[in-house]
């Protein structure tokens, strides 16, 4: 059994704390425990905040030059990475996904995600000149305006199971670069591999108090992380239902909050660019299982082409692996658990009765016979009112409807209550380009798609306040703050 697995502690502020209520963690491949975990203990959350909140005030970590929290930062990494060979199966154990996605994706590139980081924060100016007219300068006898950023101070970061280390690093390393203290509280059902965050601390010489994680099954610590007062900034990634709460929770003591919750992408296909459509739906289940809070499930395609687009997504999906994650060439394994699987069959339900037909998939494969598997599944749906075509499923699903024109095709990527991101392809980049340019979204990938430490990602509408990544994102982990200066008046 990998050790970061079996450490089964928590890391609070400096030390390994042992849990008093424990839980389960079930490897979704198989129904098998995969370990019993012990939660944080009430107390020990408490005491996070108190000595993150110590920590900050005290500028152990926040006064120290950027340069050396690039440093420390780049020894933590470097200690992950030696993790490797305990990482990659924790991750694949806990969340059911590919190993080669559990490698490349979440720890490959979240590492050198998370090594760019360091880098576009050091090449940012922290404090820097404001600019302001001459005569306003004079008028008030201004020698200089300054616009200085500054770390906000007590970081809570609450991630997702879906890729819970790649999330991970996207919050704490920005935020521990801004000079915040950060307690990490991973999802309950992928609580595992940011168990390895505590031994990279250790490893790296942070100061007790700036990086904590707290474990647990339910949501008691979360609410605590979300509602102390002590904390300055909640940072989520999940379902727009829990950001709903997190807002509530916040509000009392006007604490910010980012967040990056779902979506229900759409991927355009002008008439020239349907030979791409089995590509961009293999894109939406492959490794993931459509677990992905930007999986486009939405394919939109001119309505002429509509039986066509169906007969290649069906032959696509028809000639994917679904089985053990870590059975080699493997595309997809199971989705999270038995509640997920759940809703996948409830949207396939309610497709059908609102007018949709299963076109590929629908249900439970035959093979495996355990494990929280879905086919990935085809629905022909008439219009954009589906509920299929509406909710986040947050499963293998892709829903394919029809277009008019390019104006209808804009007016249904924009009939919906997200904004997190959306595709168009064609062969004629311009006019791709000026589709991408009406919808309502986030991010918007034309014919390629980029994840960078310099690329900014959040949503419009209900998927999200704020933004993670670029600039945008380091800057949501400060507070800009304006200086005027002046000579004092004799």
């Amino acid at each position: 059994m990998p050790d970061v697995i079996g450490a089964r502690r928590s890391f609070i502020a400096g030390r390994w704390v042992e849990g008093d209520v424990p839980f389960s963690v079930t490897n979704p491949a198989d129904e098998s425990q995969v370990c019993v975990l012990p939660c944080t203990p009430p107390a020990e959350v408490r005491r996070a905040v108190a000595e993150a909140r110590k920590s900050f005030d005290e500028g152990v970590w926040a006064d120290c030059p950027a340069e050396h929290r690039a440093r420390v930062v780049g020894a933590f990494l470097d200690h992950l990475e030696s993790m490797r060979g305990e990482l990659v199966p924790t991750m694949v154990a806990e969340a059911g996904q590919p190993t080669w996605f559990a490698e490349t994706t979440q720890l490959d590139a979240g590492l050198a995600l998370a090594r760019a980081t360091v880098g576009l924060y050091l090449s940012m100016a922290h404090e820097e000149a404001n600019q302001v007219p001459v005569d306003e300068l004079v008028r008030g006898r201004v020698a200089l305006s300054v616009r200085r950023y500054e770390p906000v101070g007590v970081v809570t970061a609450i991630t997702p199971y879906n890729a819970a280390l790649l999330m991970a690093l996207q919050k704490v390393v920005p935020a521990l670069m801004a000079g915040n203290s950060v307690i990490v509280r991973p999802s309950p059902l992928t609580p595992l591999s940011s168990l390895a965050l505590g031994s990279a601390v250790e490893a790296a010489g942070l100061p007790p108090g700036v990086l904590s994680v707290v474990v647990e099954d339910g949501a008691a610590g979360a609410e605590l992380l979300t509602s102390d007062p002590q904390v300055d900034l909640v940072s989520f990634t999940g379902s727009t239902e829990v950001g709903r709460r997190i807002l509530a929770q916040a509000a009392p003591t006007v604490k910010r909050v980012a967040l990056e919750l779902g979506g229900k992408s759409a991927q355009i296909y002008l008439p020239d660019a349907l030979h791409r459509v089995g590509a961009g739906a293999a894109g939406v289940v492959a490794a993931t299982a459509g677990q992905a809070c930007v999986a486009a499930t939405r394919m939109l395609v001119p309505q002429e082409q509509r039986e066509e687009v169906l007969a290649t997504v069906s032959a696509t999906y028809s000639a994917l692996k679904v089985g053990p994650p870590t059975e080699p060439g493997t595309h997809l394994g199971p989705v999270i658990s038995a509640q997920q699987r759940a809703r996948c069959e409830r949207f396939v339900a309610l497709a059908q009765e609102h007018g949709g037909k299963v076109v590929a998939g629908g249900g439970r494969p035959a093979e495996p016979d355990r494990g929280y598997y879905f086919e990935p599944t085809v629905l022909d749906v008439p219009d954009n009112s589906n509920p299929a075509a509406r909710e986040e499923i947050f499963g293998p699903v892709l829903t394919v409807i029809g277009y008019r024109d390019l104006d209808d095709a804009v007016r249904i990527a924009n009939d919906s209550s997200y904004g997190l991101s959306a595709q168009v392809y064609s062969s004629d980049a311009a006019a791709a380009t000026a589709v991408a340019r009406r919808i309502r979204s986030g991010a918007v990938n034309v014919n390629t798609s980029l994840f960078s430490a310099y690329a900014p990602s959040g949503g419009y509408k209900q998927s999200g306040l704020g933004r993670e990544r670029g600039t945008e994102g380091i800057r949501a982990f400060q507070e800009t703050k304006h200086m005027a200066i002046g000579e004092l008046a004799r």
